[in-house]
C-alpha cells in the first residue's frame, strides 16, 4: 500500500485494527471461556475490507 493514504482510508483502517482485538481476558474468565473471540474479529489473509 502506498505510504500516502487520504485521512478517511487511514481513520478506517485504523478503526478496523482496533476492532480487530481479542476480548478483555475478564470477560473470558467470566463467561468461563465459551467466549473466546469476538465476532468483529478478522484475519487479514481470509477477509478484505471494504475499500
Amino acid at each position: 500500500m502506498a505510504r500516502y493514504k487520504p485521512v478517511a482510508k487511514k481513520l478506517r483502517l485504523a478503526r478496523a485494527l482496533r476492532s480487530n482485538r481479542m476480548p478483555p481476558l475478564f470477560v473470558r474468565i467470566k463467561t468461563n471461556f465459551r467466549v473466546m473471540r469476538s465476532p468483529s474479529q478478522r484475519n487479514w489473509r481470509r477477509t478484505r475490507l471494504k475499500k
